[in-house]
């Protein structure tokens, strides 16, 4: 279960409690009944580095992934010539 922080907004009494997900939010100071804030902290888990991948955790040969297959190959445009000062002249 986790731990939320709270502080009270009137006497700025601060404290930590266990909660589960499925319990409603405190509202009331336990020290002058006053009005609660539910305090947020940073995340815990940080992931660093360039990126996760779906190979990171695999060997390149135990790879169950089968490369897709080529394009029929159709037959290749030419290439266009490129334009030069003699013909312009």
């Amino acid at each position: 279960m986790p731990t939320y922080a709270y502080a009270c907004k009137d006497c700025d009494h601060a404290f930590d409690i266990v909660q589960s997900f499925s319990d409603s939010s405190l509202t009331e100071c336990p020290e002058c009944k006053g009005a609660l804030r539910k305090k947020f902290n940073s995340v815990g888990v940080v992931f660093k580095g360039s990126g996760f991948y779906r190979t990171d955790s695999r060997d390149a040969k135990g790879s169950t992934v089968s490369a897709a297959p080529a394009p029929a190959s159709a037959p290749a445009a030419p290439a266009a010539a490129p334009a030069t000062a003699a013909a312009a002249s």
